[in-house]
């Protein structure tokens, strides 16, 4: 799995005679100049200096505002802007932030979210006194529109360290945002970029586990990183409404189980993969059941569909069941089961 494929961007080391500082706080953006300022902000409040510290946007041809402006306003100077020359999309947009690094350390920050004080502190600490370890990542804040926190996510241990069985568990389900985590160059370097097969969701999750394969993972238990809830209109709130995140998701299940036999005995491989197939299906249909009580009814079928299509285990075709008949819905599961026919809006009744 340590050789590159050809979905995944390619790299390339740092030219010699290049300036390397220690970190990379590459921020990617698309149409989020009204949340970069608190980004910017964030991370300007612990700069260490452009000796140590390179800090630079890179717009993926926003068309409905200028975070040219914004960074040119807050960085004064300090700051560096790239701007595609037309929208790439962002997983090709995250590989130009991996391709313009020439950092150590590298941390993708979204141009949507934030870091608190501390978390390039309190990371290159780890990297500093555990040299073997690929990536460090903190607790996340999970962040409304407002910036209203609304949620934490997991401690992975009760304290700061290398996690034990890591593959097993970041194999069975995402459970890292992106601006939680620093990677060392040399990682991707050695690994690639972000596999190009997703359209919305999924090559995150699937870097995590890629990272987790080859190389020990650090844990900061204090969450040190922001991490905003996608509104509707974005690309990921747009994605949860139609069904394609978790169609993405079910992509990198596939992708994932095909290459995990090769650092784990097949037999639990198979059983980390089902478990990572039911864990998004169950998301999803937690998703459709607020999708009915909001009256979503298209939303919801979408999502039923891609669950059943995820997992077909005996759990997750009891929930589906349980979710329709507890809102009234009227529909054959036996077609269902069988793929012939998925619920219609008009066999739904609230």
């Amino acid at each position: 799995m340590s050789e590159k494929h050809p979905y995944c961007g390619v790299i390339r080391p740092v030219p010699d005679g290049t300036y390397r500082p220690l970190w990379s706080v590459m921020i990617p953006t698309y149409n989020c100049a009204s949340y970069l300022r608190e980004t910017l902000a964030s991370v300007l409040a612990q700069d260490p200096g452009s000796e140590v510290m390179q800090i630079e946007v890179i717009d993926d041809y926003s068309t409905q505002d200028d975070p040219a402006a914004v960074v040119e306003e807050l960085g004064r100077g300090r700051v560096g802007f790239y701007r595609q020359t037309e929208n790439v999309g962002y997983i090709r947009n995250f590989d130009t932030c991996l391709e313009r690094s020439h950092g150590k350390l590298i941390h993708i920050l979204h141009g949507d979210d934030y870091v608190r004080e501390g978390f390039y502190r309190k990371l290159q600490q780890a990297f500093e006194q555990n040299p073997e370890i690929g990536a460090a990542f903190c607790r996340s804040l999970y962040i409304d529109e407002q910036g209203h926190w609304q949620s934490i996510s997991p401690l992975e241990r009760s304290e700061n360290g290398i996690l034990s069985n890591w593959l097993e568990k970041i194999a069975t389900g995402q459970r890292i945002t992106t601006p939680s985590i620093v990677v060392r160059r040399d990682v991707y370097e050695k690994l690639g970029g972000f596999d190009r097969r997703f359209s919305c969701a999924g090559e995150d999750w699937e870097m995590w586990v890629r990272i987790a394969a080859e190389y020990p993972v650090w844990f900061e238990v204090e969450p040190l990183a922001a991490y905003r809830v996608k509104r509707a209109g974005s690309l990921t709130g747009d994605s949860v409404r139609t069904g394609k995140l978790v169609r993405d998701m079910r992509k990198a299940t596939e992708i994932v189980a095909s290459y995990l036999p090769t650092y784990l005995p097949k037999a639990l491989a198979d059983e980390l993969s089902s478990k990572a197939r039911e864990t998004y299906a169950q998301w999803s249909i937690e998703t459709a059941q607020q999708m009915l009580a909001a009256g979503n009814i298209r939303g919801a079928i979408a999502q039923t569909q891609e669950a059943l299509r995820c997992s077909n285990s005996l759990r997750i075709s009891r929930s589906v069941i349980k979710l329709f008949l507890r809102e009234g819905t009227r529909w054959s599961w036996r077609k269902v089961r069988k793929g012939k026919s998925f619920p219609r809006e008009k066999d739904l009744v609230s």
